[in-house]
């Protein structure tokens, strides 16, 4: 079995997951009032930022050598809970 595969699929499918709440935040946006368009909006550009970094720290472990991803974890895992939190702030913001 490779743990690094295997960790780098469960990460891919979680990023979609997130790009996909993130992409329905964003149309809420256009069905929201004015002056909740332009929180909302910050909200989802910062959620855009974390999914980028997020995303990056992905392509990084991607590249990296079989030994030495092992060090790369806690970066990902480190991005991954801020993302991640961000997703569930917004989540609770946009149900508002």
């Amino acid at each position: 079995m490779n743990l690094k595969k295997d960790y780098e699929q469960k990460l891919e499918a979680q990023l979609d997951e997130w790009k996909a709440k993130i992409d329905e935040f964003d149309a809420k946006i256009k069905k929201a009032e004015a002056d909740a368009r332009i929180e909302y909006k910050k909200e989802v550009e910062a959620l855009q930022q974390k999914y980028e970094a997020a995303e990056a720290k992905l392509d990084e472990l991607r590249k990296s050598s079989e030994s030495a991803w092992q060090n790369l974890k806690a970066g990902v895992n480190s991005a991954w809970d801020e993302l991640e939190s961000a997703i569930s702030s917004a989540a609770s913001k946009f149900s508002q």
